[in-house]
């Protein structure tokens, strides 16, 4: 098995942070040698035109002409100049995308991208956002968040449960809702109508357990045994805000991530017609600013994925078919046998002073038709910035001497040339699904 992550690897002794967060925002642009990087936080990934649009100019004028999409829905801007700042920041305000500067970073929330919008029955959890989004902003003492720290909103589905969040709503059915930190089986049941509210509650728990241990923590996995948030604690804390909390023991459910193509919407009894979502990938998690405004422009609504992807809704169902192909020739991942679709990569060269490669080229030019059962990543240097969560991939590592890989915990494959690639990821893939078609 390829080492972990340090953003995947499991901790059996608590993190001690000396330094306080220096997550990107916004304000706080991060030096890189592509220029600087300002990481807009979108809460549940949901852009309207208007704000999308702005996002656009402020990428052609002030930085590359791209738009990155990160693992957690939001919007990054690469090849900023040193002076920008004060520019970006109207921009941003104009855009609905900028609350007090105390709280810009904190705004870490992810949904369920297809809540409301497919014919699966499940509660419309897209209201929670917007209502997390004002508590966070209007809490004083929720500004100490760190960056990194996520709230994750499920309509039931389990899909961004998958994401190891900090704090978890997941929808039980349109009255009730789930509530956990570390551990869903640790859950507690609160009324739908209080669970963004029981969700901020969380978040000030874990604060206050950050301020006894000590160790400056920035996610709750990372506090120490003896600070651990505990459900029967959180319960008391629920109590004396008000929102009543019961104990309930059950397996949270796992979804993957939306498949690319069309996601049939609900039956509109009032229409014949009805509406589809479009749902798609952005090669390597980059747009330009062109298939940007493309996707914003279908209806003047997108939703950015924790998974590197735009779901557009509320697209008539009879354009549907001709609008993915518009995507699909616009450059999108727009079909589940793309062979983008599994393919991801940290920055690299020239943007990032530590990587010993151009992984993003590389990987464009070893990218064929052969599909395996696991995705690849390719990381510039051994931080494997970016990488997916979990261990069932095949790892591809840029090294002084060429690249390292391995393929589902094999004996690496040292020090392949760039021409080498094709064929030895054909070879891995061959290999996994041969191994998986015999489970």
């Amino acid at each position: 098995m390829p080492p972990q992550p340090p953003s995947a690897a499991p901790r059996d002794e608590p993190v001690i942070r000396d330094r306080g967060d220096a997550c990107p925002g916004a304000l706080r642009l991060h030096a890189a040698d592509d220029g600087f990087l300002a990481r807009v936080r979108v809460p549940g990934g949901m852009l309207d035109a208007g704000a999308a649009a702005l996002l656009a100019d402020a990428a052609d004028r002030l930085g590359d002409g791209h738009i990155d999409l990160t693992s957690r829905g939001n919007a990054q801007l690469r090849g900023l100049g040193a002076g920008c700042g004060g520019e970006l920041q109207s921009v941003l305000v104009r855009a609905g995308l900028l609350p007090a500067p105390t709280h810009e970073r904190v705004r870490n929330i992810v949904a369920s991208p297809l809540t409301g919008l497919d014919r699966s029955g499940l509660p419309d959890v897209a209201p929670w956002v917007a209502e997390l989004d004002q508590l966070l902003c209007a809490s004083a003492p929720a500004a100490g968040l760190s960056g990194r720290f996520l709230f994750a909103l499920d309509d039931g589905r389990g899909d961004v449960t998958s994401l190891a969040a900090d704090v978890n709503l997941v929808a039980r059915d349109a009255d009730r809702a789930l509530l956990w930190t570390a551990d869903p089986a640790d859950a507690l049941l609160v009324a739908a109508a209080e669970a963004p509210r029981a969700a901020l509650v969380a978040a000030a728990y874990f604060l206050d357990a950050v301020r006894e241990a000590g160790t400056r923590a920035w996610r709750v996995a990372e506090l120490p045994a003896e600070q651990a948030l505990r459900s029967d604690e959180l319960g008391v804390r629920l109590a004396a805000a008000g929102i009543e909390a019961s104990p309930v023991r059950e397996d949270a459910r796992r979804s993957p991530a939306p498949e690319p193509g069309i996601v049939q919407g609900p039956e509109d009894p009032e229409g014949p017609e009805g509406t589809a979502a479009l749902s798609v990938l952005a090669p390597l998690g980059r747009l330009t600013t062109a298939q940007w405004r493309l996707l914003a422009g279908l209806t003047g609504r997108m939703r950015l994925t924790p998974w590197r992807g735009v779901v557009v809704p509320g697209v008539p169902a009879h354009a549907a078919a001709r609008a993915l192909a518009a995507l699909a020739g616009a450059g999108l991942v727009t079909a589940p046998d793309d062979p983008w679709r599994s393919v991801t990569a940290c920055t690299g060269r020239p943007g990032c002073a530590k990587s010993l490669a151009d992984v993003r080229a590389d990987a464009r030019a070893a990218v064929t038709r052969a599909t395996g059962p696991l995705p690849v990543h390719w990381s510039g240097c051994e931080r494997r910035c970016g990488h997916p969560r979990g261990t069932a991939w095949v790892d591809v590592v840029a090294t002084p001497t060429g690249y390292d890989l391995c393929a589902d915990g094999r004996t690496p494959r040292r020090g392949l040339q760039t021409s080498e690639l094709p064929a030895a990821l054909a070879d891995a893939r061959r290999t996994t699904s041969h191994d998986a078609a015999k489970k």
